[in-house]
């Protein structure tokens, strides 16, 4: 008996686990066409930023990155001329560092400031201090991306994905999947790669 109540016990605890992992995967964050959730995160100003801030956005060009990754600091220079080209245009990049900072230290607020600074970034670099935004959208990596379009009032995802073709050098990029992604919808037509692997390095939890 007692040996049968043990297995059983074991099969439960199997079919649980697997259960949460099912789930897990088809709950994994946003897939293209669906309505991204505003959010309130501190800047690194201190302020509160949300999406619904940008009255005259057409979307967004949300960005979760960091300090620490090599990846996301190669990529530095490309998310400032992204935020250069388009945030005038109505789509204004949005960086979100979705790091543990007991983990990354590094990518502590105080940190997050000191390296806008010194790159001169002219977007907003948010800090997900709660780990419950990256969740949501399904980010995995630092970069990833999630353009947004503004319609009636939704922010539908149309992109999600890496910057371009080519993290280690800018010079060698061939597809340019942010701003294909971007011009295509501002002139009205539809975004013909809509998903790519997000090539960085994995949120820390």
């Amino acid at each position: 008996m007692k040996k049968s109540t043990k297995l059983m016990s074991i099969a439960f605890l199997v079919l649980f686990i697997s259960a949460f992992t099912a789930n897990t995967i088809v709950d994994g964050g946003y897939k293209i066409g669906d309505v991204a959730e505003d959010f309130s995160l501190k800047n690194i100003d201190g302020k509160m930023v949300s999406l619904a801030d940008y009255k005259d956005a057409k979307g967004f060009i949300v960005i979760f990155t960091c300090n620490t990754c090599p990846y996301a600091v190669m990529y530095e220079d490309r998310i400032q001329a992204l935020n250069e080209k388009y945030a005038q245009k109505g789509y204004p990049v949005i960086a979100i560092m979705p790091n543990n900072t007991d983990v990354k230290p590094g990518d502590a607020l105080p940190e997050m400031k000191k390296r806008a600074e010194e790159k001169g970034f002219t977007f907003p670099y948010l800090i997900d201090e709660k780990q419950e935004v990256y969740p949501k959208f399904g980010a995995t990596k630092t970069p990833h991306v999630f353009v947004l379009q503004k319609g009636d009032g939704l922010n539908i995802v149309e992109y999600i994905g890496a910057i371009d073709d080519n993290y280690k050098d800018p010079n060698a990029v061939t597809t340019k999947y942010v701003e294909e992604a971007v011009d295509a919808m501002l002139n009205g037509k539809m975004v013909k790669e809509k998903e790519t692997k997000a090539i960085g390095c994995s949120i820390k939890v």
